[in-house]
């Protein structure tokens, strides 16, 4: 891909870090870096000129660019980036460039709202069962161009992708994965509309060779697979490719049983659906897949079993960011349980999850913590919840609470938000979450 110099980064974080680095490596000289807070360069060579713009007029650095690579943070609807494209300025992101460089055998992407870490990480185990190696990126971890310094011909690559990766796209991957799609990210987003197109794109371009894998119980997720021109393999409860029930998984003759699995909650199944589909359409042996997954567990704070003591067990679900993330987590619970809830505000509606932990005969006690605490609990209230709850000023005091649910229960953090102000980052939550289980 031809990338005219000078080049700017919009947005200087990890990604934008990652972004610099490739752009020296592919012999761009004449850099310009953009971020509103301030900008600290790591040790360069002494002919790369980079351009620093910081603070609450850092987009004037758009004046100095003729390509712009976008981090997905920013938001790319906004009026200076217009001017800069209408003024014939190209602008790019990461996921268009990895895709269009890319010697990697195939490429993988997988998007949605709930599950899009955990289906990553099952199909490359199941890849690697297979001998197949592989490597995974974009939203996950490693940043999609730090990908191809060490890419080889014969590996595949899989990108967790969000909306904000997606959003402008012009290309697709040879697989795409379409977990379920409701809303998120409506602080980002202008609407629920634009939320679900900019899930679209990684689709929208594929051709009638790729393939498209996408749930079909889930009507948002399956009209976004009918944008696209490729080949469909679906999952769902019936007339699938692949057929998940609440306690095993049936696909090319195959029968595999949450019971035999590491990784607890019905709600997985449908994860491993997508990802022995993905792992089909690669040409891959789904026999030697779909018993590798009988070994897969679970992702740091992501429904992570953390023991038992006192005769109370213990789940970190701090990765539950989203209001269907905890109410697939609360789902799985089998024993009396408490839940602690709650985290920054990302203007989610909660009342679907309020009528779902309604209906949870064996929630025991809710402990709400975060900017979120007293909308959730109004309404927890309007559907006339029984459930005890309370509202504290941090995960201790909710951490000691919920440990009242007494001998033979658990206590699972699931806050169904994200934990800006409180913590750091969800796994700074989860970090915290870990020393109190320690520590009981």
């Amino acid at each position: 891909m031809d990338i005219a110099a000078p080049v700017g980064i919009l947005g200087f974080g990890i990604e934008g870090k990652s972004t610099l680095r490739y752009l020296v490596r592919k012999g761009i000289r004449e850099i310009v870096v953009m971020d509103k807070n301030p900008v600290e360069l790591p040790e360069l060579p002494a002919d790369v000129h980079v351009k620093i713009f910081s603070g609450e007029k850092y987009m004037d650095g758009l004046k100095n660019a003729v390509t712009v690579v976008r981090s997905a943070g920013v938001y790319p609807l906004q009026k200076e980036i217009f001017h800069f494209q209408m003024n014939g300025g190209a602008l790019t992101s990461q996921i268009e460039i990895f895709l269009k460089e890319t010697k990697s055998r195939s490429v993988v992407g997988v998007t949605g709202t709930l599950g899009k870490g955990s289906t990553v990480s099952m199909i490359r185990h199941a890849l690697n069962a297979c001998g197949i190696p592989s490597e995974i990126g974009g939203n996950f971890g490693v940043p999609a161009l730090d990908l191809l310094e060490n890419e080889t011909p014969d590996r595949i690559s899989i990108l967790e992708l969000s909306s904000f990766q997606l959003m402008t796209l012009p290309v697709s991957p040879h697989v795409a994965v379409v977990l379920r799609v409701s809303t998120e990210h409506l602080d980002w987003h202008k609407s629920v509309e634009e939320y679900r197109d900019a899930k679209a794109n990684l689709v929208r371009w594929q051709k009638r060779g790729d393939f498209c894998v996408y749930i079909r119980d889930a009507e948002p997720s399956a009209a976004i697979a009918r944008e696209s021109g490729a080949q469909k393999l679906c999952y769902g409860s019936r007339d699938a490719d692949a057929v998940f029930s609440s306690d095993s998984l049936k696909i090319d003759g195959c029968t595999l049983k949450l019971a035999d699995c590491k990784k607890i909650g019905s709600f997985q199944l449908e994860n491993m659906a997508a990802a022995l589909l993905a792992v089909k359409a690669l040409g891959a042996d789904v026999p030697t897949a779909l018993q590798s997954l009988k070994n897969y567990e679970s992702l740091k704070f992501r429904m992570e079993f953390k023991g038992e003591k006192k005769r109370i067990v213990f789940y970190n679900d701090s990765y539950a960011t989203r209001p269907d993330a905890t109410m697939a987590a609360v789902k799985s619970m089998n024993r009396p349980f408490a839940l602690i809830l709650g985290g920054s505000e990302k203007n989610a509606d909660f009342s679907e999850l309020a009528r779902t932990l309604a209906g949870i005969q064996n929630l025991k006690r809710i402990a709400l913590i975060g900017a979120t605490a007293e909308r959730m609990q109004d309404a927890l209230r309007q559907v006339e919840t029984s459930v005890p709850m309370k509202i504290f000023s941090g995960l201790d005091e909710a951490f000691a609470d919920a440990c009242s649910v007494g001998n033979g229960g658990a206590v699972l953090l699931s806050p169904a938000c994200a934990s800006f102000g409180l913590f750091k980052n969800y796994k700074a939550r989860g970090e915290a979450f870990d020393k109190l289980v320690d520590a009981f």
